[in-house]
């Protein structure tokens, strides 16, 4: 049996998956926002800021023990767009519970060069009996949360381009806390799950109803099982929205 060896230069060095799919919406030298939402080590916001280079990132990451990776890969990858936001996002301005995540898979090599364990933290209370089993949540804090309806008044920032997000269940959470900004959001990645890793967490049908009632195409979907990400295009920003979507391929799930 041959295993994956992971690692987190290899990693950030790697093309994004979304690259081709983001240069149809938008061109290299484009001045973007992009938000970076449950950053975790800044991975993504790094691949991102090679795509668009011209781009203003804001990587939204609550966790401190995070906090300092993304300030050190920051450094490393001598990236000069992306903004740290030691903030979780939700629905309200507030003070709420975080459930921190921790552990190895055993059949995995034990590289302290990348985390397995610090990529499910979230501000919903885990399902355990539906997590893996090496998959611990032994520890909760406390963070500070903010909407984006708050953070895009607060920062003069009328649309935003791109939004990657990854917030393990509360996704519905960040989506409704943008209000009335949602419908000045031009696309959107976000997981989606048929199974209930977190308590109260919304479905993969319940986000796709929401995305649809909002004026959101889904262009892009990929599960593996029960679990997957979604690419969501906003029709609003798409005047050829007919011609447009021709060019995305929907890998159909169950």
């Amino acid at each position: 049996m041959t295993m994956t060896i992971y690692n987190r230069d290899n990693y950030i060095l790697a093309d994004s998956p979304l690259k081709k799919d983001l240069l149809k919406l938008f061109s290299k030298n484009d001045k973007m926002t992009i938000l970076d939402i449950g950053g975790c080590e800044g991975e993504e916001s790094i691949r991102y800021s090679r795509i668009f280079p011209f781009s203003s990132i804001y990587i939204f990451e609550p966790l401190p023990k995070n906090q300092k990776l993304v300030a050190e890969n920051i450094i490393k990858y001598k990236v000069e767009n992306v903004e740290l936001i030691p903030l979780a996002v939700s629905d309200e301005d507030a003070i709420s519970k975080f459930y921190v995540s921790s552990g190895h898979p055993e059949n995995q090599l034990n590289d302290s060069n990348w985390d397995f364990g610090n990529k499910s933290s979230s501000l919903l209370n885990p399902e355990k009996s539906n997590n893996p089993d090496w998959l611990e949540f032994n520890d909760k804090i406390d963070v500070k949360t903010i909407t984006l309806n708050t953070f895009l008044i607060k920062n003069k920032i009328n649309e935003v381009d791109f939004i990657h997000m990854d917030v393990q269940g509360a996704e519905l959470k960040v989506l409704r806390g943008a209000k009335s900004y949602l419908s000045k959001i031009k696309a959107i990645w976000l997981e989606v799950s048929n199974v209930e890793l977190y308590k109260n967490q919304p479905f993969r049908a319940d986000i796709e109803c929401f995305m649809e009632a909002n004026n959101f195409f889904l262009a892009k979907s990929e599960i593996e099982g029960n679990i997957g990400d979604q690419f969501y295009i906003n029709k609003n920003y798409f005047k050829t929205f007919s011609l447009f979507k021709k060019q995305f391929h929907i890998k159909k799930s169950n």
